[in-house]
């Protein structure tokens, strides 16, 4: 599999220092390419606001040091090296000939982004791409790169794997994604996604997650995985599920499978959710 990680920081730089009129087709210009293959209504740009991206449209003070820390700290160097060890770990099964990461910089100012996933986030989703958005701040800007792998475990599953828009597949693929990152790394490459959900919130959420595994609907899934705020945010129906919980149900999940099978997370990379949960609950 061909890697390849785009010098983005860089890039953005390039774009902030153009005048602000410039700047949006600058932008559009470097990830329209990515959105050619994602099945979303609307102008690049707009998405990338929408989504939590820096603002193209004012000038901020906090970009230019971010953006250079980023370059500093070589974030391009950690997210490819991280991917070429998880590429080796998955070597057993089908991968795509070639993966491109596209990271862009965070909104310190939206609520969703900072508040609700912790920072920072990524979309497997397009294929053969990976997308990375994360504002930098010290708790984020070492685990970029686990990011990625987390959503390149997504890109290979889904070569060896049917995808279907299951709240079970969805909440299963979740966990095996973060087990893997804490199999090639450790505990503290993980994201905070499945640690913000503990005690009864956990138990309820996983008892109606369980409950609804066979139910299908992109609507569906994402109300199961990433609880009711970012349902409402993305007009789907809210099911009573806490923010990010699907990560912390499915990573339970995907330990009592370990647990009871002995397999590694990635040996369990093309079992299917049903599966999955049939041998963590049997």
């Amino acid at each position: 599999m061909k890697i390849t990680v785009m010098d983005t920081p860089q890039t953005m730089l390039e774009i902030l220092a153009r005048p602000l009129p410039e700047r949006a087709d600058a932008l559009r210009g470097l990830i329209a390419p990515m959105y050619e293959h994602v099945p979303l209504p609307g102008d690049p740009v707009d998405l990338h606001h929408q989504g939590g991206g820096f603002r193209i449209d004012a000038d901020d003070q906090r970009y230019l040091p971010a953006l250079t820390r980023l370059v500093s700290e070589d974030v391009v160097g950690q997210i490819t090296a991280a991917l070429e060890r998880a590429s080796e770990a998955l070597c057993g099964w089908k991968q795509p000939d070639e993966v491109k990461v596209l990271f862009v910089l965070g909104n310190p100012d939206d609520e969703h982004l900072m508040k609700v996933a912790g920072g920072y986030y990524g979309m497997g989703g397009a294929p053969g791409w990976l997308y990375l958005i994360g504002w930098p701040s010290d708790e984020v800007v070492g685990r970029i790169a686990y990011c990625a792998v987390h959503e390149l475990h997504h890109q290979i599953r889904y070569q060896n794997v049917p995808w279907t828009p299951m709240v079970g597949e969805h909440v299963v693929s979740e966990g095996l994604a973060e087990a893997f990152v804490r199999e090639l790394a450790g505990p503290a490459a993980m994201g905070p996604w499945s640690t913000m959900v503990t005690g009864d919130s956990l138990e309820d959420a996983y008892a109606k997650t369980v409950a609804a595994f066979e139910i299908t609907g992109y609507d569906k899934t994402t109300a199961y995985v990433l609880g009711d705020t970012t349902a409402r945010k993305f007009g789907a129906e809210p099911v009573g599920i806490p923010d990010m919980a699907g990560y912390a149900v499915g990573l339970r999940i995907v330990d009592a499978h370990l647990k009871a099978t002995g397999l590694s997370v990635a040996q369990s990379t093309a079992l299917t959710g049903p599966e999955i949960l049939a041998r963590a609950t049997s």
